[in-house]
Parts: structure tokens; C-alpha cells; sequence
């Protein structure tokens, strides 16, 4: 499921929006019932779809707006419609809320979501090209004639600048890992001369004042890994000047590895945290050679914990 999202959200096209677009009955004609925060019922009739894009609110929401450079914490559901048929593609309503990007490269959804506010629910009709265009998405079976349609339930938004927030408390060091922040606000991890600890190790770096995360939540974070034995980073999500507006990530407790289903309960949101991860803890005996890390391997991850959700 997390490798079909990260696809559906990686358009090999990025659509032109178009403002006044001709109006497509069979796309207007497109309904949604059931109430804001749990998964729609969607009605999509029996007929080819139009060349419009349609967009619509369901539920003014009254939070915080969404920006251009802003991401956001949504549920949703994606359908095909192709030709006189539709069926669902994805839904997060079952699984774990998905962070997008404000300008993700589907310009219909992009279109869609810019300026709505928190608690909003929208849809958008997204013929060809105000979504994957003239090659479609092969990957997950969308066809350059497809017709999609997105129904999403805001739920947070996040600024480009998203980070941990709360009282300063340790940059870690001595016999752990030290932690510095860049200019662009990344953690970077120095690791130090020495063997690594042999049981997992929690260090809170900032202290946030949010509610305690609790096990089996979804969590927002940011985050940066690296490898003892190496000091390579070998995984992060952190903006940089060759991908400006890298959006944070969801994830969910229960489905990561074990140092981070059980080292982030208690945390409270806000927080950066270090986690020292010996082997057992992280990727075992097998480690995970694509990422160059080994059985043996102790791992270091900086976490910022944005957000929690049940």
C-alpha cells in the first residue's frame, strides 16, 4: 500500500490548471455523500467522462489555510473512470492519513485544494491533463484517457519550515552522537569515535508540549538516518536546495521497525528526539542492502514528531 501512494503521488507530468474550464456535464453530475471524517460514498455515473475540470467544497472548513508551500495531512479516496466504469484506486479512509504537497504536480488537485481551510472536504475531477497527461501512470494502471476522481478530507497543514518546537534540551554527545542543525534547520549527525551502545537508546534533543504519542498512532514526521559504522546518511525527508518542498511524512506505530513502534510512545508532539538502534531494534540480522546497511549494523535516527493522530 505505501509503495502504491508513493507512486499515485509521483505524477510523470506536471498539468497546466486552466482557469474558466468548459463545462462537462457527465463531470459535474459526480456526487458525494456521508459525513466529513469518514470515507465517502461516492456516485460517478455510467457515461463517458467530460474534459472539464471540476472542483468543488463539500465541507467549508474553518482551520488554518493552505498555502502554496504548505503540505497537508489528508485522508482520501482516488477513482478511475474509464469510459462508462469506475472503481476505486486507493484509499488512506482504511489505512494511515498521507502528507501532500499544496503543489503537487497534479494540477487539478492542485487546483482543487490551494486556499481551502482545515476540516475542508473536497472534490475534484481530474480528466487527463489536469492529472498524469498524455503518458498516464503505467505503474498503477492509469491510462493516458483516464478520467480521476479525488475526494480528500483535510485534516492538518504544515509550512514549508515544519520542524520540532518546544524547550532546547540536549545536541546530544560524549558517548552518543552529536547533533547540530544546519542552516536550512536539517538535523546532522556526527557520530563519535567510540562503539555503540548495545540496547536501544531514546534522547530527547527538544522537548515539545504536545500530547504524549501513543502506540498504534499515526504519526507526522521529519527525520534524518544514518549508519554508525559509516556516518553516511542513508535516509531523510528534509528540504533541501535541489528538492525545496519535500513534504513531511505520515507513518503509523505498529508498522515501522521496532525502535520506532516503541521508542516514540511518550513522546510528546513537538519533540526531537535521537534514537540509537542497535541491529535487533532496527532492520536485524538481515539488515537492508539496498540502504548499504548490514546485519551487524547500529543505526542513528533525529526525529521530528509534527503530529499525531489516532
Amino acid at each position: 500500500m505505501r509503495r502504491l501512494i508513493a507512486v499515485l503521488l509521483a505524477p510523470l507530468v506536471v498539468g497546466t490548471a486552466v482557469a474558466g474550464c468548459s463545462s462537462s456535464p457527465a463531470n459535474d453530475s459526480v456526487t458525494v455523500s456521508g459525513a466529513e471524517g469518514k470515507a465517502p460514498a461516492v456516485h460517478i455515473p455510467t457515461r463517458k467522462a467530460g474534459s472539464g475540470l471540476v472542483t468543488k467544497t463539500l465541507v467549508h472548513g474553518h482551520g488554518q489555510k493552505l498555502g502554496a508551500g504548505d503540505s497537508y495531512l489528508a485522508n482520501f479516496n482516488v477513482y478511475l473512470w474509464r469510459g462508462t466504469t469506475s472503481k476505486l484506486l486507493f484509499s488512506s479512509f482504511t489505512g494511515t492519513p498521507q502528507v501532500l504537497p499544496v503543489s503537487i504536480g497534479l494540477s487539478g488537485l492542485r487546483t482543487a485544494v490551494t486556499g481551502e481551510r482545515v476540516g475542508s472536504r473536497v472534490l475534484a475531477v481530474l480528466p487527463p491533463r489536469y492529472g498524469y497527461g498524455a503518458k498516464g501512470n503505467a505503474q498503477v494502471g492509469i491510462k493516458p484517457t483516464d478520467t480521476l476522481v479525488w475526494v480528500v478530507d483535510v485534516l492538518r497543514v504544515f509550512s514549508a519550515h515544519a520542524r520540532a518546537t518546544g524547550r532546547h534540551v540536549s545536541d546530544g554527545g560524549g558517548s552518543l552522537p552529536a547533533v547540530h542543525v544546519a542552516a536550512s534547520g536539517a538535523p546532522q549527525i556526527q557520530i563519535p569515535k567510540t562503539s555503540p551502545p548495545t540496547q536501544l537508546v531514546v534522547k530527547t534533543l527538544i522537548h515539545g508540549t504536545g500530547p504524549p504519542v501513543k502506540a498504534g498512532q499515526s504519526i507526522v514526521v521529519r527525520y534524518v538516518a544514518s549508519i554508525w559504522r559509516t556516518g553516511r546518511v542513508f535516509n531523510d525527508n528534509w528540504p533541501s536546495p535541489s528538492q525545496p518542498k519535500v513534504p513531511p511524512t505520515a507513518l503509523k506505530l505498529g508498522q515501522l521497525i521496532p525502535a520506532w513502534n516503541t521508542g516514540l510512545v511518550g513522546v510528546p508532539v513537538g519533540s526531537r528526539v535521537m534514537l540509537v538502534v542497535p541491529p535487533a531494534q532496527g532492520y536485524g540480522r538481515t539488515g537492508n542492502s539496498q540502504a548499504g546497511i548490514k546485519g551487524s549494523d547500529t543505526l542513528v535516527f533525529v526525529i521530528d514528531i509534527l503530529a499525531a493522530t489516532s
